[in-house]
């Protein structure tokens, strides 16, 4: 079987409110999948389906083939947006209590905590009260036991809250190291650069409905629209009849990306029947090029058209 996570048919409400309406998900094994929508979409309810925190109203969930049952809470870790820790407790203490919660002894629970401790270099908080520590150094202890107990499935909602860009860049290595020795992730987050870096996989939840899922990058090919961003270097003198001639042949609009010393920036959609290799031969035989790139769709512009259009 090659998802380790499927749930089928997926409805949950709360009193009138629709909170998931027939949502469906399947989850690759070994893969970041990115969970993503707006705020309100469902996101959460369907996080705390899989972690058995409520139950769905209509629909079934699926952990490596079997359905869930009590049993799989320690084949899950969860990171939760609202954190979980106990301010007044110290880290060592309580890194240790959660720990074997999961089903480890005191003692693997210690020897891993050392390992995690020295590999992100925080050693010396053991005896440090959570409330002492700042938002983004009590999320590395949040992330920490989160994924000790070695869960195949980790759920990771909004994790880089709190971080600067270097501590945020060391989790994201983290991650990446998890799925690459056999870890599956669940991934939801407003931050769609994350999503670009991170996931394989994405579903888009709006107004409690599925919109978007699919492989990230057939999905990215979906969205293109055969246009190129160029940059060229005109004779200053040639600049308008050459921008005329290009307008002339193909569907052109200004650009403003960001190049050094193009004074002709354009952005160029080409027909169906049209190639790249005719484009940049027609722009050759009039300027020197400096800069030619397809444009493809980034997470965020797939996100926000995807949710205007529904």
């Amino acid at each position: 079987m090659n998802d380790l996570l499927v749930a089928n048919s997926v409805s949950k409400s709360f009193g009138d409110f629709k909170a998931l309406n027939n949502v469906s998900i399947s989850v690759p094994k070994g893969s970041i999948f990115g969970l993503l929508g707006p705020n309100g979409a469902g996101k959460t309810t369907l996080i705390r389906i899989i972690n058995q925190i409520t139950m769905p109203d209509e629909g079934k969930v699926l952990l490596d083939g079997s359905p869930l049952k009590p049993s799989h809470i320690s084949d899950i870790g969860y990171l939760p947006e609202e954190r979980g820790l106990y301010k007044s407790m110290k880290v060592g203490e309580q890194a240790l209590y959660l720990a074997q919660l999961k089903g480890l002894s005191k003692q693997e629970a210690k020897e891993r905590l050392k390992y995690w401790f020295d590999k992100l270099d925080i050693g010396d908080w053991w005896n440090k009260k959570i409330q002492e520590l700042s938002k983004g150094q009590a999320q590395k202890i949040q992330f920490i036991v989160t994924v000790l107990h070695r869960p195949k499935l980790l759920i990771f909602d909004e994790p880089f809250s709190g971080f600067d860009p270097i501590n945020a860049s060391l989790i994201k290595d983290e991650i990446l190291q998890l799925r690459d020795e056999g870890a599956t992730v669940i991934f939801s987050t407003h931050r769609m650069e994350s999503v670009e870096e991170l996931c394989d996989h994405i579903a888009l939840i709006h107004k409690s409905n599925k919109v978007l899922d699919g492989k990230l990058t057939d999905i990215k090919r979906q969205y293109k629209t055969n246009t190129f961003e160029v940059g060229m270097q005109p004779q200053r003198e040639n600049a308008q009849a050459i921008l005329k001639a290009i307008s002339e042949k193909f569907e052109v609009k200004p650009a403003t990306f960001k190049n050094l010393n193009d004074d002709l920036k354009l952005n160029i959609k080409l027909a169906a029947n049209e190639t790249s290799n005719d484009l940049l031969s027609f722009l050759t035989s009039k300027a020197e090029v400096h800069h030619f790139v397809e444009v493809i769709p980034s997470a965020n512009d797939i996100f926000i058209q995807t949710v205007k259009n529904n």
